[in-house]
């Protein structure tokens, strides 16, 4: 596959005004609204947001696995090493998935089949692709249960003899059989506790490390977004409304919404310190808010706000904010006039 090259960055992923709605009979879900987003290869990218604000349906759109009916992609491009995805046929995209692109799901205990063995599972992926027989696919789904800290002697087991952190690894171990250049992972250490989250966590940093995989990570924690992320965008109803490398969003955060992402947190340097959630809930995405959509929410909220969606107000090449704060005439010598 050809590249995407841009000031001498190689993209592995790009997605332009990705539109994805979910046509049911109650109305019309509006989950991806003009979705942008790049990821350079050899880098992760974390997507944050809340619950309902489109996150697993981005990674599944890569995929091409939104199901259709209810779901419809009315808009935009996703380009997978400068090849365009929505141009690939069925039997095409069988031979992408598990091999370029793979997905690690948000439950190890529903992403494996119960009645097979876990060696037969990750063989199976590596029979698919790389077109080995059963005997040598074996002894390869071994070799990647040592590789993510599995005994390859427990290949034969199934699903129900494993821990959740142990389950969590046979799926990771599964989606990077066939190195795939790009790797989706949909909140991977959610259904884990703390130490486990940790070593699953350290074991993706080394993986990346070692094959160069490029990386999605969606997840609401901030803290593994910290941990493993190089950029980050911040997704809200559908859209990204902030994008920065790290450093731009924890240091330099711009938009209201993630700012109170950040004031959500526990303050560990005084504990006697209030935390200070976000007013309100998401948007209904069958009844999105007109204008900005985080506006019913917003402690700056101006008039414009629910008759414009603001556009993107860059702060340096990478890092911008679609917020109609930083237009220019609520800027006073640098400074945001926050009304």
């Amino acid at each position: 596959m050809s590249e995407i090259s841009k000031n001498n960055r190689t993209m592995a992923l790009e997605i332009s005004n990705l539109v994805v709605e979910y046509r049911t009979d109650d109305g019309v879900v509006h989950a991806l609204n003009g979705i942008d987003m790049e990821i350079e290869k050899g880098k992760t990218l974390g997507l944050v947001g809340e619950t309902g604000a489109g996150k697993t349906t981005t990674g599944l759109s890569i995929l091409r696995l939104v199901p259709d009916p209810p779901g419809v992609t009315v808009d935009g491009n996703i380009k997978l090493n400068g090849e365009n995805l929505f141009d690939k046929t069925e039997k095409e995209m069988e031979l992408i998935r598990g091999k370029a692109v793979s997905m690690i799901f948000q439950d190890p205990m529903t992403s494996l089949n119960p009645v097979l063995t876990v060696e037969d599972q990750i063989a199976e992926v590596i029979e698919h692709h790389e077109k080995c027989g059963k005997e040598e696919s074996i002894v390869r789904a071994k070799a990647m249960l040592e590789l993510v800290g599995i005994p390859g002697e427990r290949g034969g087991e199934y699903p129900h003899q494993f821990s959740g952190g142990m389950k969590q690894r046979v799926v990771i171990a599964i989606a990077l059989a066939c190195s795939p250049g790009l790797l989706i992972a949909d909140e991977p250490t959610t259904a884990l506790d703390v130490t486990i989250q940790a070593q699953v966590l350290e074991m993706m940093k080394d993986l990346r490390e070692k094959y160069g995989t490029s990386m999605l990570m969606i997840t609401h924690d901030l803290g593994i977004v910290a941990e493993i992320c190089d950029t980050v965008s911040v997704v809200y109803a559908g859209r990204v409304i902030e994008h920065g490398a790290l450093e731009d969003i924890f240091d330099h955060t711009k938009h209201p919404y993630t700012e109170g992402l950040f004031n959500s947190l526990p303050n560990l340097n005084d504990r006697q310190a209030k935390l200070k959630p976000i007013k309100g809930l998401m948007p209904d995405p069958s009844n999105l808010p007109s204008g900005c959509p985080f506006h019913p929410r917003c402690d700056y909220v101006m008039d414009i706000c629910s008759k414009e969606r603001p556009g993107k107000v860059y702060r340096n090449d990478e890092h911008y904010v679609e917020c109609h704060l930083y237009n220019k005439e609520n800027i006073v010598e640098g400074k945001v006039i926050r009304r």
